[in-house]
């Protein structure tokens, strides 16, 4: 996909959706540190039917740390892998609260330094919570980005590169949600919509889905 592609495909995805937004609910940096833990390998909706009622009661460190991993689990337990997800959210806490005063820090390093944090995972925080030009590739960037020929690449640190090079500086902002609602919503894994897409033009999919077409697997 060459620059003037690129330029319009997220032109077509900005028309679209001007003010893309995570669809974790959160109301501070903490709170969207502790969805994205809890949404290691679970949907959003799973995770914030859980968070509603969790950060009603406890939406700071030491507020989660005083509530305990067992006071916790009732509010996550419907969320896969909630046992280590709880064990990770109280040394979170424990954490944040001995070395950084309880607050989550604009730095990649002591973001990853966190029980659970990843490199993703603090790409999202820095990106959404602060407002960095960061690309969290999760497994939907990941399909999109090789599927369309916007950012091909074996693994996901190859495609995290090619994006932040081959977006253009004015999208590079909201790319990451714009790409993953993409993905989720349209460019799915194995029926993609392709007949729906409003970036199908600009498209390489070589196996597109509609009229006289076949259905790709990818």
């Amino acid at each position: 996909m060459n620059l003037a592609n690129r330029h319009a495909f997220f032109e077509q995805l900005k028309a679209n959706n001007p003010h893309p937004e995570t669809e974790l609910e959160y109301s501070s940096p903490f709170e969207l540190l502790i969805a994205v833990l809890l949404s290691a390998q679970a949907t959003d909706i799973s995770v914030n039917k859980g968070t509603r009622q969790l950060f009603k009661i406890a939406n700071t460190p030491q507020a989660l740390l005083d509530l305990g991993e067992e006071g916790v689990k009732p509010y996550i337990q419907h969320i896969g892998l909630f046992n280590s997800k709880g064990r990770h959210i109280q040394e979170t806490c424990r954490l944040l609260l001995d070395h950084h005063d309880g607050e989550v820090l604009q730095d990649r390093k002591a973001l990853e330094a966190l029980p659970g944090v990843g490199r993703k995972t603090a790409n999202v925080i820095l990106n959404t919570a602060f407002g960095h030009p960061t690309m969290a590739v999760d497994t939907h960037i990941f399909r999109v980005s090789n599927r369309t020929g916007l950012a091909p690449g074996k693994d996901v640190v190859k495609v995290e590169e090619q994006l932040l090079k081959r977006i253009p500086k004015e999208f590079l902002q909201d790319a990451h949600h714009w790409l993953i609602l993409h993905g989720r919503y349209t460019c799915k894994a194995r029926n993609p919509e392709c007949e729906q897409c409003i970036v199908e033009p600009l498209c390489g999919f070589k196996q597109k889905t509609g009229k006289g077409k076949v259905r790709g697997d990818i």
